[in-house]
């Protein structure tokens, strides 16, 4: 098997499954508890949390655990939105984000806040000076995504953190799904307030994540009850998971080292799609990630190429694996200026360190030959 659609969900790795079930049947207690089992508990799931904010460099009261990036956006976003709007009701993000930002955008202006949506160029990047152009003294979050999950295109977060450090109310949020561990990132040097990952991006568990939130940042709680989480995520902690997100992220922050072999794999794929008849690469090397690679074949939608693909047992998807199911034209590249015709039969290889060359080499060579079947039959 050849699995390239590990932006939709990784392996999880099994030194971090093994890791996972030691803690959940050794150490099942409530960490809540008072009891002496309890405490255990509680002692693991803090110094896990001490883990994950040394190796983000940040504090590890600014560490929440979540469930993952669709929750950590929804905490962030709304959580800063519903504490500060008494300050000003101007929110900025971008054209091309993620469902779990932009559904949110659009209940928030339902409730009285007014988005701007910044437009991005051909090659999936904001301009700078629009973002300048527009905040207002009402703007109180900017909320970028750092990859886009779909075409990989890297956002400027250094020049927009540079923009919004002089703007004491103005917070930047960065949804970092899908660039933990595949480009480096200092959180403090981007001035970013929040920052949210998700676990099962780099081969922890599905239903684990964490988002980063500035101690200088108050949000209003999603989930309220039992007060965990420092009162910002309530419900009995997830300590296995917890304990197996920090492996996950240390083995993943260890691989990058490997990043060169993941580019090399991005850049053999980018060239031989690129000189292939009849196709659209819609990743631009200048600015995207290391592991994300989005084309279109002419004439061709993209499921039919990911089904034919599957039948060869290798695995992409048709860009967004949350939305993938719905078959409809990729938002992001008809921002990006794409016609419906090639964003409707867009799809997305996406890599982890666990790849190699000789399979990007196995997928062209099946990738030509369903085509050439694909194109006798249209013809």
């Amino acid at each position: 098997m050849i699995y390239f659609d590990n932006s939709a969900t990784t392996k999880p790795n099994a030194a971090v499954l093994e890791t996972y079930t030691k803690v959940a049947s050794n150490y099942f207690a409530n960490p809540s508890s008072l009891h002496r089992f309890g405490a255990k508990s509680k002692e693991l799931l803090d110094t896990s949390r001490k883990q994950i904010a040394t190796m983000l460099d940040v504090l590890p009261e600014e560490i929440i655990f979540t469930s993952g990036g669709t929750e950590g956006n929804n905490l962030a976003i709304k959580g800063l939105a519903y504490s500060y709007k008494n300050r000003g009701k101007h929110i900025i993000t971008s054209s091309i984000e993620h469902p779990s930002v932009r559904l949110v955008m659009e209940e928030l202006e339902e409730n009285g806040f007014t988005v701007t949506y910044l437009k991005v160029d051909k090659n999936g990047v904001i301009q700078l000076d629009e973002l300048k152009a527009a905040l207002t003294d009402e703007t109180i979050l900017v909320s970028i995504m750092g990859v886009n999950n779909e075409v990989g295109s890297i956002q400027p977060l250094q020049e927009i953190g540079e923009i919004l450090a002089s703007r004491e109310h103005t917070f930047f949020h960065v949804d970092f799904v899908q660039g933990i561990g595949k480009i480096p990132l200092e959180i403090d040097k981007n001035a970013i307030d929040l920052l949210t990952f998700s676990g099962h991006k780099f081969h922890a568990l599905r239903g684990t994540g964490a988002l980063v939130k500035r101690k200088n940042v108050h949000l209003h709680p999603e989930i309220i009850g039992g007060g965990q989480e420092m009162g910002y995520r309530s419900g009995t902690e997830n300590l296995a998971g917890g304990v197996a997100l920090a492996k996950a992220l240390r083995l993943t922050l260890e691989n990058e080292s490997k990043r060169a072999e993941l580019i090399e794999i991005r850049d053999y794929l980018l060239t031989e799609i690129t000189q292939m008849p009849d196709m659209t690469v819609h990743t631009k090397k200048s600015v995207a990630a290391p592991h994300i690679v989005c084309f279109s074949a002419k004439g061709h939608r993209g499921e039919i190429l990911v089904h034919a693909l599957e039948k060869e047992d290798i695995y992409i998807s048709t860009t967004s694996a949350c939305s993938s199911k719905q078959k409809l034209a990729s938002s992001t590249l008809k921002a990006m200026g794409v016609t419906d015709e090639e964003a409707t039969g867009a799809v997305r290889v996406s890599l982890s360190y666990e790849n190699r060359l000789s399979e990007a080499k196995i997928f062209i060579q099946k990738l030509q030959e369903i085509i050439e079947n694909l194109n006798k039959v249209v013809k």
